[in-house]
């Protein structure tokens, strides 16, 4: 998966992408991925899917993750929000 470019991303590209990422990895219905959705509690992602998912939009981003950037995530919208401050860095 190619990185997103900085300078054209928008949230909804973020959403679509992570839409596609969720159902490709872990055959996640992308309509269940809304902005909303707990990773943990509604699209039960374990701990180990988090690191892998986390893998995933630093590929997306080209930007390399540290732990502090991506520990509070909990639902989609804030990894929409994870990615596009890493694209701003």
């Amino acid at each position: 998966m190619s990185a997103i470019p900085a300078e054209t991303f928008t949230s909804d590209d973020v959403l679509a992408r992570l839409r596609s990422v969720l159902h490709e990895t872990f055959e996640i219905d992308p309509a269940k991925v809304t902005p909303e959705a707990n990773l943990f509690t509604d699209l039960e992602l374990d701990s180990i899917d988090a690191i892998d998912l986390a893998i995933q939009v630093q590929d997306m981003t080209g930007t390399r993750i540290k732990p502090e950037d991506f520990k509070s995530v909990r639902t989609v919208g804030d990894v929409v929000a994870t990615v596009q401050t890493l694209l701003t860095r």
